[in-house]
């Protein structure tokens, strides 16, 4: 079990390709949610364990067993993997996921995987920079401390086609669509502006799980309001998508 568990985030490290800029833009969107979340988590098992010297990229099982170790073979593999790749905090936390996959089946109770997350990042598109601020290459973000990170809202929805549909070109503003019976966490739908190149574009999440033009923000501000509609964050857009998509595909 344990020299499956290893081999399995080995294979994932393996197949990522650490030098695809284009990747990396394209899902610029779902690679900050996912990186702030795995900061986030990160935090919250600094705090448990007393590591907040160590956050953000540590090693999370040397804190909870220090003598735990992964397979030779999957260890001896990993380096050869993660040779040449930078900075030294990204091969640290590929390391960890490594040992962490041996520990995954005995976890603490309460507290979530921590390295999901940023395996599913550098799989959207390699790694990152860390300078006076995160660099995705493709977004940057503010690292922040550990309180600011564990008191963040989190980000659960890690589905593929969640956080496909979440990635587009442009600034993007999610609205719920809400009204009697279909209050803000349960709308009865949602759709997004998105400004790119000086073009607005207004787009819904539809029953085919995809986004499709739309005009109702447009006749909204025309005075068309019959269904009135709020401000959401992209963690509650995921939310809904992954719901609406979970819904539909187990319908089928």
């Amino acid at each position: 079990m344990v020299e499956n568990s290893s081999r399995s985030v080995l294979e994932r490290l393996r197949a990522i390709d650490w030098s695809d800029d284009s990747a990396a833009s394209d899902h610029a969107n779902s690679r900050a949610l996912l990186m702030r979340e795995y900061l986030r988590r990160a935090a919250l098992w600094a705090r448990a364990y007393g590591a907040e010297q160590s956050w953000p990229f540590f090693d999370i099982a040397e804190h909870v067993d220090a003598k735990l170790q992964v397979p030779p073979d999957a260890a001896t593999e990993g380096e050869e993997v993660l040779a040449g790749l930078a900075p030294a905090s990204l091969k640290r936390t590929c390391r960890a996921a490594l040992r962490w996959a041996v520990l995954r089946d005995d976890l603490p109770a309460g507290l979530p995987d921590p390295y999901e997350p940023l395996l599913l990042m550098y799989e959207r598109g390699g790694g990152y920079f860390l300078e006076e601020y995160l660099d995705l290459n493709g977004v940057m973000i503010m690292l922040g401390n550990v309180e600011s990170n564990a008191s963040a809202a989190p980000f659960l929805t890690l589905a593929p086609t969640t956080l496909d549909a979440l990635d587009a070109e442009g600034q993007i503003t999610y609205y719920a669509k809400v009204s009697e019976g279909y209050p803000r966490h349960n709308p009865r739908g949602i759709v997004r502006r998105r400004v790119d190149e000086s073009r607005t574009y207004g787009e819904a999440f539809t029953r085919r799980l995809r986004w499709e033009p739309t005009e109702y923000l447009k006749l909204y501000d025309l005075g068309h309001n019959e269904v009135d509609h709020v401000k959401i964050t992209e963690i509650e857009a995921a939310a809904f998508i992954e719901s609406v998509t979970t819904k539909i595909l187990g319908s089928s």
